[in-house]
């Protein structure tokens, strides 16, 4: 019974949430209108004076901080550590960190207090790589991660950040190895390419915005129980594993908020062995929409994590994909072919409530 009436809650929930969504903030079905569409939405900070929270504009506005890390020695500092080391315990204002061409071979960690850090590689065409062989075994999973992120408000913009640890053989214990841990609450990610094996990208917790990004992996690369907008990001299945996974989610309960939604976004790789999510909790919650989904994902599309009781609570939603991986007649029976209503709040940046947060990235 219990189960019966959080399944109402959450479907009234979630029209409402439907029904509040504006229709500026709705990603346009044409890949081809959304960068234009987003920078009409995100505006400069001076237009967004109204919907902003008031700590980000002081943050924004006046006496942002810039540290320049170079390996040759041309900038204030030659690691990313020392840079971070640098930022205070307690920051309000924003501080840029730009990262030269290279290779970073640093374990790297944001600590709770420590926001509105902003990692910013000079050069899109070369990015930076931040790397680090850190996992499971040594550090623990979600530890395990190149760089770690406790702190609110963090930005990264034309970076790679990769675990160079070796690939799981399913034999040794705590091989997974991750990328990034992202816990703290509102960061965004732009032209970003995340690396690794399992576990790439521990989405851990809060509301995350990630655009024009790269994530690869093998099994649950992408997992936690954040809140998180993936737009135009190309996610690539890694080949070699019996079986490979995109996201697992680990929503525990129907009437948390945590959910992974997929916009736009490339599912690429060989091998039809791979599944778009799985149930790491019961209320796993993950969506993909106008995405070009690409032969490597089986039939089925989705797991319930060997645990039928999970189907009753999962979310598993698809709207208007395209490609060989998108065909949906094969798909297990409890994924849901979302309508135009049910999609609404999967497709608008209202889904990690960016109004009061997301900013253009700062012009260096």
């Amino acid at each position: 019974m219990a189960i019966k009436l959080n399944v109402i809650l959450a479907s009234f929930l979630l029209v409402n949430i439907t029904f509040t969504a504006s229709a500026q903030t709705l990603i346009p079905e044409s890949e081809a209108e959304v960068d234009t569409w987003f920078q009409s939405v995100i505006k400069p900070i001076s237009e967004l004076k109204g919907t902003l929270e008031p700590s980000i504009l002081e943050a924004e506005n006046g006496g942002v901080e810039t540290l320049d890390v170079r390996q040759d020695g041309s900038g204030k500092f030659k690691t990313i550590s020392d840079a971070v080391k640098h930022v205070k315990v307690g920051n309000t204002k924003r501080v840029i960190i730009t990262i030269g061409p290279g290779e970073y071979r640093e374990k790297i960690q944001l600590e709770r207090m420590q926001s509105y850090i902003t990692f910013y590689g000079t050069d899109p065409k070369n990015r930076p790589t931040i790397t680090f062989a850190g996992t499971a075994a040594e550090f623990g999973a979600v530890d395990s991660a190149t760089l770690i992120v406790e702190s609110d408000y963090f930005v990264a913009a034309n970076l790679i950040i990769s675990n160079s640890a070796p690939r799981p053989d399913g034999k040794k214990k705590g091989a997974q190895a991750a990328a990034i841990r992202i816990s703290g609450d509102r960061a965004a990610f732009y032209n970003c390419k995340f690396t690794g094996f399992q576990n790439t990208i521990c989405d851990d917790q809060g509301n995350h915005f990630f655009k024009d990004c790269y994530v690869e992996g093998t099994a649950d690369f992408i997992f936690g129980e954040a809140k998180s907008l993936y737009l135009n990001t190309e996610l690539h299945v890694i080949p070699g594993d019996g079986e490979a996974i995109i996201a697992a989610h680990a929503r525990k309960d129907l009437d948390d908020e945590g959910g992974y939604s997929f916009v736009h976004c490339k599912v690429t790789g060989t091998g039809g062995n791979a599944i778009l999510g799985t149930a790491w909790f019961q209320a796993a919650r993950v969506v993909y929409s106008y995405c070009a989904i690409g032969d490597v994902i089986r039939p089925e599309g989705w797991s319930d994590n060997k645990q039928p009781e999970y189907q009753k609570t999962t979310y598993f939603g698809e709207y208007k994909n395209t490609g060989p991986g998108a065909d949906i007649k094969k798909r297990v029976p409890y994924f849901k072919k979302l309508t135009d209503i049910e999609v609404k709040p999967f497709i608008s940046l209202e889904f990690i409530d960016a109004a009061k947060w997301l900013i253009p990235l700062p012009k260096i």
